[in-house]
């Protein structure tokens, strides 16, 4: 009872009593302006600009049908869900064993490759575009004098792959951190090796932070457009990014301001049903163990 007031305090608090407002102010905005390109994607260009912000006169899937076949973004679409998926688990796969061993290990060593990883997680990608680029020019170049072919798309899974795993083994290591040590020091006494303790204990026990990792990693992979426009030039390779920005100018020569409308509803929706769908257990997983 006597922490009660300081706690009041703190709940009522001028950051609070000003902050609330202010993300259900921005949390309204960004709702209303979904819901005002979902709306605009069904009309024409004419009457966007007449009346942007009238309803829809029906909900003809016209500008949908365009924008799928102005741009090959049906095309675009399965490159990305094929890139982002085989990306993201490839990089979890990855992270998880690593984050593991950094958090139980206890040689200096492992606190440096953890300052490591930090570090790469502050390197913006613009500063070392062109290094990325003349590598894996020398790569492509490589393998199509070995074998005489090369994809481009592999190229981009092999950098979205390698720039993402600073982050995803940070998150993971400081979720690993949070996991109780009795339960790894009861598996060992019953006779479990260190690689059986981690996939059948610890693994398990990871799984929030694993899907949360999982679910922030296929949100930054689908958006991402910069290393796509770099690696990829060949357009039946194209990501939904590219293609979307070659609908812009389809869709800008023949004013069918409609069906780039379409074309940004196609690019989000995915991302917003994902979050839909399992955005509680990103907050579960950054969560999870605070307290501990």
């Amino acid at each position: 009872m006597v922490n009660t007031p300081s706690r009041t305090r703190r709940s009522t608090g001028p950051f609070r009593l000003l902050g609330v407002p202010v993300v259900w102010i921005w949390s309204g905005f960004n709702v209303f302006l979904l819901l005002w390109v979902a709306m605009t994607a069904f009309r024409n260009g004419a009457e966007i600009f007449t009346d942007p912000f009238r309803l829809p006169r029906s909900l003809d899937p016209k500008n949908f049908t365009d924008a799928w076949n102005a741009s090959d973004l049906g095309t675009g679409f399965i490159n990305s869900v094929v890139i982002v998926a085989t990306s993201s688990l490839t990089v979890v796969a990855l992270s998880a064993p690593a984050a593991y061993v950094l958090a139980r290990s206890r040689r200096r060593s492992s606190e440096l490759v953890t300052m490591a990883f930090v570090m790469g997680m502050g390197i913006p990608m613009q500063a070392v575009i062109i290094p990325v680029f003349v590598w894996m020019q020398n790569i492509s170049s490589y393998m199509y004098a070995t074998f005489g072919w090369w994809d481009e798309r592999i190229s981009l899974y092999l950098i979205y792959v390698a720039s993402s795993l600073p982050f995803t083994v940070f998150l993971l290591t400081a979720f690993f951190r949070s996991l109780p040590e009795e339960l790894e020091e009861a598996a060992a006494l019953d006779g479990c090796s260190s690689f059986r303790t981690f996939r059948v204990v610890m693994l398990p026990l990871a799984r929030p932070g694993i899907v949360t990792a999982l679910i922030l990693l296929v949100i930054s992979l689908w958006n991402e457009t910069l290393l796509a426009l770099v690696l990829i030039t060949d357009t039946e390779m194209y990501t939904l990014p590219q293609a979307l920005l070659g609908l812009y100018g389809t869709m800008q020569y023949t004013s069918n301001w409609g069906g780039l409308f379409a074309g940004i509803v196609i690019v989000v929706l995915p991302i917003i049903a994902i979050y839909l769908w399992l955005g509680r257990r990103i907050v579960e997983g950054l969560t999870l163990g605070v307290g501990k």
